[in-house]
């Protein structure tokens, strides 16, 4: 296996404007040393799964979600897919109103568009009145969006921690709640309790998450819909489908079709 690819962060000591975009393609295998800055820091995959540490926590971001990185916090990141990157700098000063901690961010059309808008046009300072706007429009979009504390959350909970450890290492396993109950050997109202509270969701929801992040690293594989729906416990390539078009926005591939425009234009 070849070693992967050491990236640096950029070599700033200040921002040029407060919000600073950054857009560029990253190689699968290829990692980012550990680093922190005075800024905040958007992080968006446009298209493939980017998994962060930041502060001693794992994040993972699909498409739909972007990761945000509060000033001063310790971060790498690790790309096993090849992925498109967008991401926005925001001086100190303008992240006041944002969170405190590192955070899932759900990213909105709109975000998307302008994230999209200046790396097509290859802005990384804006400079003129319009996008000095539409930088500003991007710090609104970023206060409105939900936040969750990870798409894909872990947990120190030893009963739930042995769950998801089950279901990492097969991730198409179909077992009911009740089924898992068992095999744990708690009660099913037990088992969705200790879930609840230690994921912030349903563990049919966090398995659904699961799921969807695997279907990006297949398709990014070039794996075919037919092999990865059974591969996840799909009865039915459709099932998948429908599922995949749920969370994501799009089917499998049109996903596939979209990765290979952004990836050609990059």
């Amino acid at each position: 296996m070849s070693n992967p690819v050491l990236l640096q962060p950029p070599d700033l000591t200040h921002l040029p404007y407060p919000v600073h975009l950054r857009m560029a393609q990253f190689p699968a295998g290829s990692r980012f040393v550990s680093h922190r800055h005075d800024w905040g820091q958007l992080n968006y995959s446009a298209t493939g799964v980017m998994e962060l540490m930041i502060d001693g926590k794992r994040f993972l971001s699909p498409p739909q979600y972007a990761i945000w990185i509060p000033p001063g916090a310790w971060h790498d990141a690790h790309i096993r897919e090849a992925v498109t990157y967008q991401s926005a700098y925001i001086d100190a000063d303008w992240c006041k109103d944002l969170p405190d901690s590192p955070r899932a961010i759900a990213i909105s059309a709109v975000s998307r568009a302008i994230l999209a808008d200046f790396a097509t046009r290859k802005v990384a300072v804006p400079q003129t009145p319009e996008d000095q706007r539409l930088a500003q429009v991007l710090l609104d979009q970023i206060h409105a969006a939900p936040c969750l504390e990870s798409y894909l959350p872990a947990s120190q909970d030893p009963l739930v921690a042995r769950l998801l450890e089950r279901l990492h290492a097969d991730p198409g396993d179909n077992r009911t709640l009740a089924e898992w109950a068992a095999v744990l050997h708690v009660t099913e109202r037990t088992l969705a309790r200790h879930c609840r509270a230690a994921l912030g969701m349903s563990i049919g929801e966090w398995r659904q998450r699961q799921r969807y992040l695997v279907a990006l690293s297949r398709l990014d594989e070039g794996a075919t819909v037919q092999s990865i729906a059974l591969e996840l416990g799909y009865g039915t390539a459709s099932a998948f489908i429908v599922m995949f078009q749920r969370r994501g926005g799009m089917s499998p591939e049109q996903y596939r079709r979209d990765r290979v425009r952004h990836l050609s234009e990059g």
